[in-house]
């Protein structure tokens, strides 16, 4: 990270300096810029999100007297953990968590069928996927980290509890929402640019829009603990897939701090007008559906630290926004809000911490002025697509797992294997759009796919010779990156250079306060082909080393080489030509253009983006 640009601060680098002295008040002010309605793992992402403007108002609120102690959610993909690296806590989430390396499959035992027995054995993760692990950890660190990196803004953001969601109410300038103060038992009222309603299944801000959740029910009931047990089931620590001949199946999923683990356990079958509720279910009987499957192993739980059972459905709202004819949208929804599906895939949390991930950059950008209103319509067009296809996966999965052996269903591990990269979180692609470029030259970067994730690749920096991977560079702050892959002696790379330094038609230029630093808006990275060895920063373009802050200075981690260990050149098929690779703020891949393509590249930002210089 980088610190000291305007003056030599001691103390921890992460802490901004304050907007004004002392903490915030917890307390509704009468406006706003944007108001977020829940506190969930939707809520705060957009929360930490807003927190690095503070130029801009925003607002977060909850029913909850306090933060999350003991959450449901656990699993954190891998494409997750890309986005928490943008927000600065990847690392302590690794420290803390437990890794999923590997999963084996269990089924019946072929010699005795009340007993099973080990069939399989493969990684979770494929190899080169990612940089991070797919991990587990409980949802309330998850919040905790989002907190902190709220408190540490200019802002010292931090959630209003104990607010009931009341009522909301819009006109053509804003919009007005009223909550119940549970302390006072009185009345609040927020005026707000924009709101987002984070509050779960059962969303207020969803209800007041008329929008509703549609779907179906499988009529299946699967219970959920975590314990702390003494058992003899050999793969307690590792996520295993058991399924027996006549008892069900569980799905086990070991838990941090190395001791307790997590099952999920097939329940009977619902009748059609039945409710998981009427069965008066408690935790012993998990517990003794746990034992059935497990024969010939046990479990003898010594302590549960939280169960429950639920009903597997699958359900979406039609949009999430209240857009109509004409009208631009003010208010949205996100994450349980606008869908719900089972846990056991382990994508309810990621898909929800996602969809504001998505939305943060374009709100963001839209009450500073540098993007239309309409781009906000973008939102609910992309993330609607993923969660339909979550739905559809979760419901393939469902009836996977629950399958009987010798039936169609019986095959799970041939499932689970060749859906990886789903529950990885990186196979999602927007469709081609005003913010997702085509691929007519896809080929000069085939390893960096226009509408996916941007999929990091180790280099060496060129000024401190530092080994770090490339997509390090991208923090949760707004900012566009424009990565450049060329020889450094090539004249297209440096007179791409000098046109995105000093046109005035230069997207750069056009689209960068003239107050501000020259990387403000777009950050323009360059990954050369020579070795850093062979490079003088003295004879590297000028742009490259951009004056910032107060004093003017030099920026030196703008250019990288490749690592001769793993070549990023290689490793992402990029052609020896060149190219440019256009990053969105979200992390997804705008666009691939060659390197003399500037008309290419300023007709995409002219076409949503709002000059601000005459």
């Amino acid at each position: 990270m980088q610190f000291h640009l305007n003056g030599f601060r001691p103390g921890d680098p992460r802490i901004s300096e304050p907007l004004a002295a002392g903490e915030r008040p917890l307390s509704l002010p009468e406006e706003t810029d944007v108001l977020i309605v829940g506190c969930g793992p939707a809520g705060l992402t957009l929360a930490a999100q807003m927190a690095a403007f503070p130029d801009i108002r925003t607002v977060i609120v909850d029913q909850k007297t306090g933060p999350l102690e003991q959450g449901q959610a656990d699993g954190i993909a891998v494409r997750t953990m890309e986005m928490f690296q943008a927000f600065g806590f990847a690392d302590q989430v690794k420290r803390e968590a437990y890794w999923v390396n590997e999963a084996t499959f269990w089924k019946p035992d072929p010699e005795n069928s009340a007993g099973i027995i080990r069939t399989g054995r493969i990684e979770d993760t494929e190899d080169g996927l990612s940089e991070f692990p797919h991990v587990i950890l409980n949802q309330a660190r998850v919040h905790d980290f989002y907190l902190d990196v709220m408190h540490r803004s200019p802002q010292r953001a931090a959630p209003c509890y104990g607010r009931r969601f009341e009522t909301l109410n819009r006109d053509q300038k804003g919009v007005t929402a009223t909550f119940t103060n549970l302390t006072t038992g009185k009345a609040d009222t927020i005026r707000a640019r924009y709101v987002v309603g984070c509050d779960g299944a059962r969303s207020g801000v969803r209800s007041s829009l008329g929008l509703q959740l549609e779907g179906d029910s499988d009529n299946a009931a699967w219970g959920v603990m975590d314990v702390l047990a003494v058992t003899d089931f050999p793969d307690i620590r590792l996520k295993s897939l058991i399924q027996s001949k006549e008892e069900g199946s569980i799905l086990i999923i070991p838990r941090e701090g190395g001791y307790m683990a997590r099952f999920y356990i097939e329940l009977d079958k619902l009748r059609a007008d039945e409710r998981v509720r009427e069965r008066n279910i408690t935790a012993d009987h998990l517990i003794a559906a746990a034992n059935r499957i497990l024969r010939p192993y046990t479990l003898d739980v010594k302590d549960v630290a939280w169960w429950s059972v639920y009903e597997i459905g699958q359900r979406l709202c039609a949009r999430y926004d209240d857009a109509s004819e004409g009208v631009l949208p003010r208010v949205f929804i996100a994450g349980d809000a606008c869908h719900t599906h089972s846990p056991k895939a382990g994508q309810g949390m990621n898909v929800s911490m996602q969809d504001t991930f998505n939305l943060g950059w374009k709100l963001a950008g839209v009450v500073r002025g540098q993007y239309p209103e309409d781009l906000l319509t973008t939102y609910s067009e992309e993330r609607q697509a993923v969660a339909q296809e979550l739905i559809d996966f979760d419901r393939e999965w469902a009836r996977v797992l629950a399958g009987k052996t010798g039936s169609e269903d019986d095959r799970f591990d041939d499932y689970f294997s060749t859906h990886l990269r789903y529950t990885a979180g990186t196979t999602i692609r927007y469709a081609p759009s005003r913010l997702t470029g085509d691929d007519t030259a896809q080929d000069l970067a085939t390893g960096f796919q226009v509408g996916m994730r941007f999929h990091s690749a180790p280099v060496i920096r060129l000024a401190d010779a530092k080994p770090m991977e490339l997509g390090h560079v991208a923090e949760a702050d707004g900012r566009w990156r424009l990565y450049l892959f060329g020889s450094a002696t090539d004249q297209r790379l440096r007179d791409l250079h000098n046109w995105l330094d000093r046109d005035p038609t230069s997207p750069r230029v056009r689209y960068t306060p003239e107050d501000a630093d020259p990387d403000a808006v777009i950050d323009i990275r360059a990954v050369f082909r020579e070795g850093h060895r062979a490079l003088e920063l003295a004879e590297m373009p000028p742009g490259l080393l951009p004056r910032k802050g107060r004093y003017g200075l030099a920026d030196y981690e703008k250019m990288f080489c490749p690592d001769p260990k793993a070549d990023i050149w290689t490793m992402r098929g990029l052609d020896p030509r060149g190219c440019m690779v256009l990053v969105r703020p979200d992390q997804f891949i705008a666009q691939v253009l060659p390197l003399e393509s500037q008309g290419q590249l300023t007709a995409y930002f002219d076409g949503f983006m709002l000059p601000q210089r005459g």
